[in-house]
């Protein structure tokens, strides 16, 4: 069972006393209760306990919180999982980073839909919808259903729906300012918002801007993540490509000779000079990346919004809603650590002709961490949404039908610049042949055949880079120099044409049978434009491959709500709902879903309910046109002869004429594993797209009761049992699953997905990629209490558990 708190345990509301007793001095009035649409059901309902769990957030609820972020406030729900994204995930460049994602039952944020008045909203190629866009000061309420739905929305409404309701009748102008900061005095976050509206008979605008600035959080400003390994382990973790220079020659390793400790902050000696290193490494020789890497990342967020209606006659409205949302974001992770064969296609070496060399002679391994240039990655995302709809009513007899036919547009793009990787191509230069000139300068070149000085590569420059001689050495021209500066573009775009009718078709003897259908059309497109440079493996950032392509569905639901009992005794409401969606997918075909649910309420005080229906979650973008990405996978080769499989006789027999006798997987430095599943030094290719992918699909099973004692007025209890298992899981494979089925499992098509040096035997390419693989399931219990008093002259006061 999960408890939770939302969005404090005890919430108050005043009212002034004086509106209590003009209350009291009123005489009764009968009021009729509008038909609305509650997020799970198209059909509109006076009720608002239906079928389906659903919570309630109100902007009381909000303000009531101190809480000024959607995410945020998600996040305080009992069923809210942990962000994939969290913002000290500084090691990942995704453009996700930096924002604001619902995990509903920790299901991930892409099995959880995000509707804004009931529509779709802007998401990336990953499928994930940033919250932080939409700002809390124009939310009406926030509708969470914690079920399934696919048979009313379609595609990823799995683990649940988001529904942000936003403000429609507002009159007047609220400002509102926030400022925190961590009890260190770090990571201050300010916000401000302003929002105005007015109201006629006619017509209703809303219009709001946001403006939130959050600051970094640096690791090593707190005792815990100082240390990778903790306060109580301060050497273990550290890194063994420290700032110092290390190479090989002659098998003897040489490490230049420093002070200081593994900061990094220390002088290194002369690096000509061979005399000046020492044969064995030391944990001085060592560095801690953290010192470098931030713990949360800095993010500025301006948004505006803007939402209306205006009524064209009695029974025709025109309705929209636009937003546009800026978010620049900034993370830093420690520097390079550099080696020879930092791109193994495309190796560095230190020629022996060079001015720096100690030896005389070209060093082919050589490590170094660049720690002068700390890798920083700039993220602007910009999210753009509109949608316009024209919404009418008619009357059938005596039952009313609403419509509309509505367009809604959503575009994602994502720019990033990122810093602090090394070209390798300038590099390759700047360590090539070098010599002292006349004027007391290191050239590039040699006497004869000079380099031009200078920093720009494009231009046939060239400035000579001290590797070995540490942080110290350096200047300010080799490093600007050897930075690659690195810029990729990445755009996720919608398009929905949407159609919807709901009413009541005739009376049963229990009460009007609802009903609603709808069509949709959707075009998706998108495209993500990695660095060319970086691309081609001629920078030490992780190669990517461009990832482009498109599809469209098209759609149609039926829903009906069919009452079959009512004020019989054991029966004071009996009713059904039943509903299907058949989705067409040009990328893999058909899928149909349905739902089945019912509410019953025995007696006026408890309402009995309980769902069962199926859905999908279609490919993502990402899934299915990835160009994947360089990784260092841990990994275990099956064919190493002390943590490999050869006591298999097949894995020994495969293995036999593919790595030479008693081979041993080396690690990222170089020497034999001492464990299993350890890094390499040869970067893979991981989440590589799959065009035949299918969706992943889902059973959400759901019961349980609405308990409010006419005894004890305002209060209630609910209790929801619930069960999702998903199957035909879209997910990445893992070099391991890659290995051992092509040596264990025998699989011929896994063997062409990586290869080995015809000389040492290592694996020095491997592609991974996504398939539909494996079940995931969840079952538990959510549990809530509403409280409200009675009122007071002091005001009104309400628990919330």
């Amino acid at each position: 069972m999960r408890l939770g708190l939302l969005p404090a345990g005890i919430a108050i509301a005043l009212t002034p006393a004086f509106a209590a007793n003009a209350q009291e001095q009123s005489a009764p009035s009968t009021t009729t209760l509008d038909r609305i649409e509650i997020t799970g059901s198209r059909i509109r309902s006076v009720d608002v306990e239906t079928a389906q769990p659903v919570f309630t957030v109100t902007q009381q609820d909000i303000q009531k919180s101190g809480l000024v972020s959607v995410g945020d406030i998600l996040q305080n729900l009992s069923i809210a999982g942990t962000q994939t994204y969290s913002k000290a995930a500084v090691l990942t460049s995704d453009p996700e980073q930096g924002g604001q994602y619902v995990n509903l039952y920790n299901l991930n944020e892409n099995r959880t839909l995000v509707l804004v008045n009931g529509k779709r909203w802007t998401s990336s190629l990953n499928g994930l919808t940033d919250m932080s866009t939409i700002p809390s000061s124009l939310i009406e309420r926030i509708e969470v259903l914690k079920d399934g739905a696919s048979a009313i929305y379609g595609s990823d409404a799995v683990a649940g729906v988001v529904n942000i309701i936003l403000r429609k009748n507002y009159d007047g102008a609220e400002a509102s300012a926030y400022f925190g900061q961590n009890g260190r005095g770090d990571g201050s976050k300010e916000q401000y918002s302003f929002t105005a509206g007015t109201t006629t008979d006619r017509a209703s605008l809303v219009f709001g801007v946001n403006y939130t600035n959050e600051d970094p959080v640096w690791a090593k400003d707190r005792t815990l993540t100082r240390y990778s390994a903790g306060p109580n382990h301060i050497e273990d973790g550290l890194s063994a490509t420290g700032p110092w220079g290390r190479f090989n020659s002659n098998d003897e390793t040489y490490i230049l000779n420093h002070t200081g400790s593994f900061d990094g902050k220390g002088v290194g000696a002369d690096s000509r000079n061979l005399a000046n290193y020492h044969n064995d490494i030391t944990t001085d020789d060592y560095f801690n990346s953290i010192d470098q890497m931030m713990l949360q990342q800095s993010s500025k967020n301006k948004s505006i919004f803007t939402t209306g209606s205006y009524n064209l006659t009695d029974s025709l409205t025109f309705k929209s809603t636009a937003m546009y949302s800026e978010r620049d974001s900034n993370r830093q992770i420690a520097g390079y650590p550099l080696q020879a064969a930092s791109q193994p296609q495309f190796p560095v070496a230190i020629s022996g002709s060079s001015y720096y060399n100690p030896v005389g002679q070209d060093i082919n391994s050589w490590f170094r961490r660049t720690v002068e240039l700390p890798r920083t990655t700039e993220s602007n995302v910009k999210t753009l949404h509109f949608d316009a709809a024209l919404e009418g009513v008619f009357d059938v007899g005596s039952h009313g039908w609403n419509w509309d036919v509505g367009f809604n547009y959503n575009k994602y793009d994502v720019t990033q610049v990122s810093r602090g990787n090394i070209n390798l191509l300038a590099l390759q230069k700047a360590l090539g042949p070098s010599f002292l000139n006349a004027q007391g300068q290191v050239q590039c070149g040699t006497a004869a055949s000079p380099l031009p000085l200078g920093t720009s590569n494009a231009l046939g420059q060239c400035t000579p880079f001290n590797i070995l001689g540490g942080p110290s050495a350096s200047t300010p021209n080799a490093l600007q120099y050897i930075n690659a500066l690195g810029q990729a573009t990445q755009q996720s775009l919608s398009k929905q044409w949407t159609a919807n009718l709901t009413g009541g078709l005739f009376d049963l003897p229990a009460g009007e049978l609802g009903f609603a259908a709808g069509v949709e059309h959707r075009q998706v497109s998108g495209y993500d434009y990695p660095d060319q440079l970086s691309s081609a493996g001629y920078t030490t950032d992780l190669a990517a491959q461009a990832t482009e392509g498109r599809y469209q569905t098209n759609e149609a639901y039926l829903e009906l709500l069919i009452p079959v009992l009512k004020d019989l005794p054991g029966a004071k409401e009996l009713s059904f709902d039943v509903a299907a969606r058949y989705s067409n997918y040009s990328r893999f075909g058909d899928t149909t879903n349905s739902k089945f649910s019912f509410t019953w309420k025995p007696i006026d005080d408890l309402l009995v309910r309980g769902t069962y229906g199926t859905g999908f979650r279609a490919p993502t973008l990402s899934d299915t046109f990835g160009g994947g990405s360089q990784t260092f996978d841990t990994f275990t080769d099956p064919c190493d002869a002390t943590f490999g499989s050869l006591g298999n006789a097949g894995v020994a027999a495969r293995c036999a004429g593919q790595v030479p006798a008693g081979f041993r997987q080396t690690d990222s430095a170089g020497n034999p594993v001492t464990r299993r599943d350890v890094q390499g030094n040869a970067p893979f290719n991981s989440g590589v797209g799959n065009a035949e992918l299918e969706p992943e699909y889902s059973i959400t099973r759901t019961v349980g009761m609405v308990y409010s004692p006419h005894w004890v007025q305002g209060l209630d209890f609910s209790l929801d049992w619930y069960r999702i298992s998903i199957s035909n899981i879209i997910t990445a494979l893992s070099a391991n699953d890659v290995l051992n089925n092509c040596y264990l499992n025998n699989l011929e098509n896994y063997c062409a997905d990586f290869a080995r040096d015809s000389v040492t035997g290592q694996v020095t390419t491997l592609s991974r990629g996504n398939v539909n693989l494996g079940r995931l399931e969840t079952e538990g219990y959510n549990f809530g209490v509403r409280y409200r008093m009675p009122e007071t002259a002091y005001g009104k006061f309400a628990v919330n558990l």
